[in-house]
């Protein structure tokens, strides 16, 4: 009979994490997850499927300009995924992420008040998707922004 293998209590050692590099191809990730969906279709039915929640309608009269809508894809999905590789601790970094979709559905009700379509679906996209990973990068890597320098180990107590 084979001895049980002994388990070690000692913590695996995280690899150290970068922001520049990872934040980048989060964000590109996003753009094309995003690109990808459109493409498909599936954003045009989940912004007709909020129009409808919204209001009866589904014709406004004003129209959002598209540079206008992947500008905002680009905004939440680089400045989410830089963000959150910047900012210490877990929580805060959920914190920021269900943030961040929070303002980004509440642009729904404001856009269909202003007579133009809810087209939110995009930026809701790269937000939920940029946030998933960079959430994931940050909780299995040694974070810089995460180390507590010696001088002030005494303050976290």
């Amino acid at each position: 009979m084979a001895a049980p293998k002994k388990v070690s209590n000692t913590p695996v050692p995280r690899p150290a994490g970068q922001v520049l590099i990872p934040a980048t191809a989060i964000a590109l990730l996003s753009i094309i997850l995003t690109v990808g969906l459109e493409s498909l279709g599936r954003i045009k039915m989940l912004n007709y499927a909020i129009a409808r929640t919204l209001t009866q309608e589904t014709s406004f009269p004003n129209e959002l300009p598209r540079w206008a809508v992947w500008l905002a894809v680009v905004f939440c999905a680089f400045g989410l995924s830089f963000a959150l590789l910047n900012i210490p601790t877990t929580w805060r970094r959920m914190v920021l992420w269900i943030s961040a979709l929070l303002v980004v559905a509440a642009w729904a009700p404001v856009l269909t008040l202003a007579a133009r379509p809810p087209e939110i679906s995009a930026a809701l996209v790269a937000t939920l998707w940029s946030g998933v990973c960079a959430l994931v990068y940050a909780g299995r890597h040694q974070m810089r922004c995460d180390e507590i320098p010696e001088e002030k180990i005494h303050e976290t107590r």
